[in-house]
């Protein structure tokens, strides 16, 4: 009995537990459902385009055009350009000849570019990246000696409705002897595809050749093969150009306007969507977002409701003020997914707030993006505000000053892109000495660290301060020898028992340039430090080759008859250690631009303002050196040898266009005028008129080829502590200096 209720109140308990979990499961599933049902728009993560309930936050329908590109799907896309691009898998380890460039080392990296045919048309744009190659340092007439060959053919426009759009170039290039399924060929591009999608077309194989191209889609971008390049204007200047606006005024993090656009709205086709939902975000106050549609030929016939009001609002605001005046800047895909904007966005200082999903950005590779733009998501346009505002100030600044840096390293000038196409073409075929994210990313940028000189941050002036690091506290003399050694009273030798006992001389170096032979040995005084005399091949740059002899980071150039202490020497050293990126030293020059002649003026006058500290007496960073015979062309110090003149102009050149900094001039003990020699003597050459005139011609010259003046005025010296200072001389550190 008490066994059968056993039984039963455990059949009960079984019955209650299935009637529970039926009854109270059913209606939580239910209730989730409706939940869901109701909520369905908050747990979404993305907003659904197709959803009319939810567009209305964005924007009205018949604001929204149907793209016919945009209905493809992703595999369809990427079979469509397997199709036009069937090495779409391209490495360069799988369609790129190694052997071509390292036959001699990495002299081996040179670029072949194939003559132009009769009757070819040549955009101004294609013209100006010919002229980049053809004027760098690794142009070569012989396409024996190539590694890399760029066609004559302008493939810059691929759009078969554009004036510069050149056909047949399937057939044309496959008659090239060296086309070789484009291997080792590198293909420049900014325009591709044509209305109404604008595919990444261009209309011919490239084969296995690079493609450097503007708006690449990163769907289509071979990593580590192709080179994605910024959309550039034909009107983008070919060298130097203007230098970032931050610079120009006072950096306060926020400006007037917090967010800027001011562009073409698409009433049709592809990249319509994002342009026509702009209008939302504008409120005329802090952020102006202006549109217009009065562009093309028949826009009229396109014409929406929107369009009149649209219009007015754009002409109330000049775009150049815009700029100047607003922290960020949208940069919405055009047509393609590039943008003008971009770089003019960069240059301004004006933050660029991206809204263009999948663009490849420019370089990518090697810059790190996240500290220069903000990129948006073309689907989520109504957060933008909102997130701009959220940036606080120190990170406003410092994307601002980001954004300088790149534009002035990379994209101020097409010979910029071009250089930094090749030179990360380089860094991938000699990947052992190439150059890391750091280089890359901060001052003075890629194109003026070269690997070849060494792979450590540490041997390079520019990073010490950002790598804790301290200068040497050695130098090695170079003494710029061109007189015979005739007397043991002549300047060398004073110069020499000076510079030796300096306690930071580790050694000095002599080179020879005289047209009479190197003299024994025994002809030079004894020495506390080592001493020697190389072969300077009778060329005035030969103060400046990178001679493997010098051991030291600082070097301490002097001509043969420079007159200083050794207390002069010792402090000009230790200012030099705080500023190892320029050049300090004694004697000073000045530039000026002479409105009569429409030209640059050289001045050797004595004046409180300064750019140039002349390498008779100077002190600089020996990687210099190198930078002076492997950056500089050949046809520079050509001049510089043929006139035997303006090398150290030419040095001040260099080190100003790296640093952006003028040299230090610092104290000296005494200032010493160059009087005319006894009558019936040869006066030296630096007193003739000839000499001077060669100079003037020299910063001209110079100037041409940076393609703008890199010099920079100064007005400040650096003098010893106590230094004129009405106190005894016991308390002077270096008293001599004030003698007379």
């Amino acid at each position: 009995m008490q066994a059968r209720k056993k039984y039963v109140l455990l059949g009960l308990c079984a019955c209650c537990w299935v009637l529970l979990f039926y009854w109270g499961g059913g209606v939580q599933l239910r209730l989730l459902r409706l939940l869901v049902r109701q909520r369905g728009d908050l747990v979404r993560p993305w907003p659904n385009w197709t959803d009319r309930a939810f567009f209305p936050r964005y924007a009205h329908l018949d604001e929204l055009q149907t793209e016919t590109g945009m209905a493809e799907s992703p595999r369809q896309r990427r079979q469509a350009w397997s199709a036009i691009y069937k090495d779409s898998r391209c490495r360069m380890e799988t369609c790129f000849d190694f052997s071509r460039c390292r036959r001699r080392g990495r002299e081996g990296f040179r670029v072949y570019i194939y003559p132009s045919e009769k009757n070819d048309r040549v955009s101004e744009s294609y013209r100006k990246i010919l002229a980049s190659i053809a004027e760098s340092r690794y142009y070569t007439s012989d396409p024996r000696e190539a590694c890399l060959f760029v066609l004559g053919i302008d493939t810059l426009d691929r759009d078969q409705l554009s004036g510069q759009f050149v056909s047949n170039v399937d057939d044309r290039i496959r008659g090239y002897p060296l086309w070789n399924e484009g291997r080792n060929h590198l293909i420049f591009n900014l325009y591709s595809g044509t209305w109404p999608n604008y595919t990444e077309d261009l209309g011919f194989n490239i084969g296995q050749a690079i493609l450097a191209k503007a708006s690449l889609n990163t769907e289509h971008f071979r990593p580590g093969f192709d080179v994605s390049i910024p959309l550039f204007s034909k009107d983008h200047p070919q060298k130097g150009g203007e230098r970032g606006w931050l610079v120009r005024n006072s950096t306060p993090p926020r400006r007037k306007y917090l967010l800027m656009f001011k562009g073409k709205r698409y009433l049709t086709g592809i990249g319509s969507d994002t342009r026509n939902a702009l209008h939302h975000i504008h409120n005329g106050k802090d952020i102006v977002s202006l549109t217009t549609c009065r562009h093309g030929k028949d826009w009229e016939k396109h014409k929406d409701a929107r369009c009149d009001h649209d219009n007015l609002e754009y002409e109330r605001f000049d775009y150049q003020e815009l700029l100047h005046n607003s922290t960020f800047c949208l940069v919405p895909r055009g047509r393609r997914l590039g943008s003008f904007r971009f770089l003019e966005s960069l240059q301004a200082a004006c933050i660029p707030v991206l809204l263009s999903n999948g663009w490849e950005l420019p370089f990518s590779d090697v810059i790190q993006w996240n500290q220069a733009v903000i990129e948006g998501d073309e689907r989520l346009l109504l957060q933008v505000p909102s997130t701009v505002r959220a940036v606080g100030n120190e990170r406003v600044l410092a994307l601002r000053q980001r954004t300088q840096m790149l534009w002035d390293a990379y994209f101020s000038s097409v010979d910029k892109i071009v250089l930094t196409t090749l030179e990360i073409i380089k860094d991938r075929v000699f990947s052992h000495t190439s150059r890391n994210k750091y280089m890359w990313n901060s001052l003075p940028g890629g194109l003026f660290a070269l690997p070849e000189y060494s792979s450590h941050l540490e041997h390079f002036p520019f990073y010490y301060l950002g790598l804790g690091l301290s200068a040497s506290q050695e130098f090695t003399a170079v003494i710029h020898a061109v007189s015979p050694l005739v007397s043991q009273s002549q300047p060398i030798m004073k110069l020499l028992q000076v510079v030796s006992k300096s306690k930071y001389c580790s050694q000095i170096i002599i080179v020879w340039n005289s047209e009479k032979p190197q003299p024994s040995r025994s002809k030079w005084p004894p020495m506390p430090v080592p001493l020697t005399v190389t072969d300077g091949r009778r060329k005035t740059t030969s103060r400046f080759l990178p001679h493997v002899a010098i051991e030291t980071e600082a070097v301490l150039s002097l001509d043969e008859d420079t007159v200083l202490l050794t207390s002069e020497v010792n402090f000009a050293f230790l200012v030099w250690r705080s500023f190892p990126d320029r050049i300090v030293g004694y004697p000073s020059r000045s530039h000026f631009w002479d409105p009569l002649r429409h030209a640059w003026g050289y001045t050797s006058k004595w004046t409180n303002e300064y750019s140039i500290v002349l390498t008779g007496a100077a002190f600089y960073h020996r990687y210099y050196h190198h930078l002076f015979s492997h950056y500089l062309p050949q046809s520079l110090r050509i001049l510089v040898d043929r006139t035997s003149n303006c090398e150290d102009i030419l040095m001040n050149f260099l080190v100003s266009s790296v640093t952006h900094l003028p040299p230090i001039k610092v104290a000296q003990r005494k200032q010493y005028k160059e009087l005319p020699g006894p009558q019936g003597t040869k006066s030296a050459p630096w007193a003739s008129s000839e000499h001077f005139n060669q100079r003037q011609e020299c910063v001209n010259t110079f100037a041409s080829w940076f393609g703008y003046m890199p010099l920079v005025h100064s007005q400040l010296r650096l003098d010893p502590v106590l230094f004129k200072d009405q106190v005894s001389v016991f308390r002077k550190k270096y008293k001599d200096l004030e003698r007379i």
